[in-house]
């Protein structure tokens, strides 16, 4: 009999070994049936163990570097793991874990997957109505930051032991993990079906969900995206991405480290293309993963006079226009290969590496991934919701909903999983996403939620009704535009969405930030609902006829105050 970790190397390799044959790997992959398994003990201790092989190396926008081998993080993460569990962190227990890209979060990360509690990656951008929701939902019984965000939890509600990457009054450094023992006991084996990560992802028309997964699902489902990324052993691997997202543990975390690459983190507090260009040639990146803003603003550069050593590209979040695609492989001769899946799962579609692309396609199904569309009567059909075979027992899909087995049943059921997602697929396999079929929307690589930034809103005085819907944008994508209703004794001036727009802007997150404001009424169901169809397409119209509604102000209209 093999054991948990012989069966997820012997998966990775196959894999490896047919990145030159999409169809092969489509057609042969089985995932690994664990019953027990912890990925950071069971698999990166065992390939950590003495190797002196890069594995992570952090990038400040001075240029400076820090390195770290596979074996110091083995050693480190152990230490970490050893004194959270000595102070109290217990198997099961959740973890709020709020750090920027900085060495603790991956060591914490490797430490709270080693003790088996359950980890929320948090952005540094939240607010504290954001914390104070992850702390009650998620009862959070832990939280892991660095000294300049301890602020934000004095004010909290909740129980939770305060752990911190530097020093605060009051707070126990995780510095002192380095006394620890660099071998970590576990105790007991980790059952696969245990949980691991707890996402809050944004929804339409409530508080954000809570994305649950497993010690399987996440780790294990994150070869798909390893091979999506076209990743191999001892590669240099950037991903564009901020931690506390998912897209962080995809490709920051878990896909690198599942293909034994090493992750670089470039942290900057503007970007700067040259500056990313300069990276990608002094440290011979290899693979490169980037949001469409980004790729976007390197186009603007002359990216012939930038030679690099890049074998393979990715984007993810939004399809990619021909454009930028044409532009990047005269330059470079390589494709931008664009990829799909969710927080509630690993990657599903993507175009691998060995098949040509096809222009605005997401490409084909990913190994391991029953990928199907099913018509709006569930039978599988060439046009319709991008669904999962739950009977091909997906692996990379999470367990549920935490605290909602209604929503949980609403996107499972009948043999499926339900992205909400809408695609096409053509003669040669190829699918296209046509949007979602529920309002989230995504501004520069962000998933905002309508109902999120409405509830900002309409807490301001002023506004009746408040309907949000994103509004094209040459650089973002889009940005969220805010159709009010004011009360009624209240006209409309530019005084008063002056007053609702910084408004919103100190009571969101940057990335939520309402960039347009419209006083209008707002078209609704004979049910009372709001027809944010309607005002999507009106929004379309108005920016490609470039002609300014009456009532209609952006944040440009007030450069005293938006800067």
């Amino acid at each position: 009999m093999t054991s948990a970790t012989e069966d997820f190397i012997a998966a990775r390799d196959w894999l490896l070994e047919r990145s030159d044959d999409a169809q092969q790997a489509r057609d042969g992959f089985q995932w690994p049936k664990l019953t027990h398994f912890n990925w950071a003990i069971d698999y990166f201790d065992v390939i950590a163990k003495g190797n002196t092989d890069p594995a992570l190396v952090i990038v400040q926008e001075d240029g400076s570097q820090e390195t770290l081998s596979y074996a110091e993080l083995r050693d480190a993460s152990s230490r970490l793991a050893n004194w959270l569990r000595r102070s109290g962190v217990k198997r099961g227990e959740t973890v709020l874990l709020m750090l920027g890209n900085q060495r603790e979060i991956w060591e914490s990360m490797l430490a709270l997957i080693k003790v088996g509690a359950v980890i929320v990656p948090s952005t540094m951008l939240l607010s504290q109505a954001d914390l104070q929701d992850r702390v009650d939902r998620g009862q959070v019984r832990h939280v892991i930051t660095d000294a300049s965000n301890v602020s934000k939890f004095e004010s909290l509600n909740g129980h939770f032991s305060r752990f911190v990457a530097g020093e605060a009054a009051g707070w126990l450094p995780i510095s002192a993990a380095s006394a620890e023992s660099p071998d970590f006991s576990p105790g007991e084996a980790t059952p696969a079906t245990d949980p691991l990560i707890l996402y809050f992802t944004s929804g339409t028309t409530s508080k954000p969900k809570l994305v649950l997964h497993s010690h399987q699902s996440y780790p294990v489902g994150h070869l798909s995206t390893m091979y999506w990324i076209g990743l191999r052993p001892g590669d240099m691997h950037l991903n564009i991405s901020s931690p506390g997202w998912a897209k962080h543990a995809w490709s920051s975390f878990f896909a690198p480290w599942n293909a034994g690459a090493c992750i670089v983190a470039f942290n900057y507090t503007r970007f700067q293309p040259r500056v990313l260009l300069k990276l990608l040639q002094t440290l011979s990146i290899n693979t490169l993963c980037a949001p469409p803003t980004v790729w976007r603003m390197l186009i603007q550069e002359d990216l012939k006079s930038w030679p690099v050593k890049l074998r393979a590209l990715t984007s993810a979040g939004e399809p990619l226009n021909a454009e930028v695609i044409d532009k990047v492989r005269e330059a470079w001769g390589l494709d931008i290969r664009d990829g799909f899946g969710q927080s509630e799962s690993t990657c599903l579609i993507g175009n691998a590496r060995s098949e040509p692309i096809k222009p605005g396609s997401m490409g084909k199904p990913m190994p391991g991934q029953p990928v199907v569309l099913l018509d709006g009567d569930g039978q599988p059909a060439e046009e319709g919701e991008i669904c999962l075979d739950l009977g091909k027992q997906p692996v990379g899909l999470m367990t549920g909903y935490l605290g909602n087995d209604d929503l949980t049943r609403e996107v499972m059921h009948d043999g499926f999983y339900h992205t909400r997602d809408l695609a096409f697929r053509d003669a040669d396999g190829y699918i296209t996403y046509l949007g979602r079929n529920d309002d989230v929307f995504k501004s520069s690589d962000y998933r905002l939620s309508p109902f999120e930034l409405e509830s900002a809103l309409i807490e301001h005085p002023d506004v009746a009704e408040a309907a949000v819907v994103p509004s094209p944008d040459e650089r973002r994508l889009t940005v969220p535009k805010a159709f009010v209703i004011l009360r009624p004794d209240l006209a409309p001036s530019r005084e008063v969405a002056l007053s609702i727009l910084a408004y919103a802007r100190d009571r969101l997150a940057p990335y939520q930030r309402v960039r347009r404001l419209e006083f209008a009424d707002l078209p609704k169901t004979l049910s009372g609902k709001i027809q944010r169809g309607v005002l999507k397409r009106l929004e379309h119209e108005g920016m490609q006829s470039q002609e300014r509604r009456e009532h209609e102000y952006r944040e440009d209209d007030f450069p005293e105050v938006f800067k």
